[in-house]
């Protein structure tokens, strides 16, 4: 079956997140002891990647890595949770890192090196146009270079391929973006971003919808889902309900949950609603990608809580 069915193709960040635990955040040049540290893969668009592979969808990744120790770890473990690795180039320098600090009562201060990341160019972008215009729908972020981005989404609308956008980290989009996005999925402090105040109600997505992209759905955590479509309907897809233990990656695995639905037929609130599933027993798992689900455990829960 999945020889039939048009890719999910990842265009993304691949990062090496470098967690280390301390009682609480150091002031200027203050040395503390931490408690624990751990080095676990991530990146916006390698966790992508690994939530639609896990679902048994067949995914590609575009993206770059060092030729480091980092960048061998990488390949490896997207390998093996079933993402092709075919389009990832390895370049000379670092791998991306993150470097997180999470404090005891959960405060975290975050340094983000692109490395790799940063050579995602418009040459990367051309040297696989076959594969992303047999994509049935392209992911990206903005965790690579704007004008990567802008080249990207120019080239699939030209292509006629749909792609979801994932505003994140939040920064200034172009008007062309704006209306070349399929989906544009916002949480609420980038929809926040994006409408100039924090306010983010239903009417916040109408006015999303009205800067051009086609649908919108607003990620609200535990409050659910807002589904928005283009001169449509619009409703909200209710939460789960979980005891969650960490959150990190949660935005990335309903983005792939998404695109998996979508493209298995699902209209787009049956599709935000296998999605929050999804997303929901994510976050009762540390890590990113460790704690991406399966498809038989996300069915299983859709069942249990219908």
């Amino acid at each position: 079956m999945a020889s039939t069915r048009k890719p999910i193709v990842v265009v993304g960040s691949i990062n090496m997140d470098l967690v280390a635990r301390t009682p609480r955040i150091p002031l200027a040049g203050e040395t503390l002891i931490g408690t624990d540290f751990v080095t676990t893969p991530g990146g916006k668009g390698a966790n992508q990647a690994v939530a639609v592979a896990r679902l048994g969808y067949p995914v590609e990744m575009i993206g770059c890595v060092g030729e480091d120790q980092f960048g061998e770890a990488q390949l490896k473990n997207l390998a093996s949770a079933g993402v092709g690795t075919a389009s990832v180039k390895r370049v000379a320098g670092p791998t991306g890192i993150a470097q997180i600090l999470v404090a005891d009562n959960g405060e975290n201060t975050i340094v983000v090196v692109p490395g790799a990341n940063g050579k995602v160019d418009s040459v990367a972008i051309d040297r696989q146009s076959a594969l992303i215009c047999s994509a049935g729908m392209v992911l990206c972020q903005l965790e690579l270079p704007p004008a990567t981005i802008g080249y990207l989404l120019a080239f699939c609308d030209g292509a006629g391929v749909p792609l979801m956008l994932d505003p994140a980290p939040a920064a200034k989009l172009t008007q062309a973006i704006w209306h070349q996005t399929a989906w544009l999925t916002p949480n609420e402090t980038e929809a926040a971003f994006y409408l100039g105040h924090e306010s983010v109600t239903e009417k916040g997505a109408a006015e999303l919808l009205a800067k051009g992209p086609k649908g919108v759905v607003l990620k609200r955590g535990g409050e659910g889902a807002f589904v928005a479509v283009a001169g449509g309907d619009a409703a909200w897809v209710k939460p789960f309900r979980v005891e969650a233990v960490d959150t990190v990656g949660a935005g990335d695995c309903f983005n792939g949950a998404f695109a998996v639905a979508l493209l298995e037929g699902l209209d787009p609130w049956k599709a935000a609603r296998f999605a929050s599933a999804a997303a929901a027993i994510s976050v009762t798992r540390r890590g990113a990608q460790a704690s991406m689900p399966s498809r038989a455990e996300v069915d299983d829960l859709m069942t249990k809580q219908p």
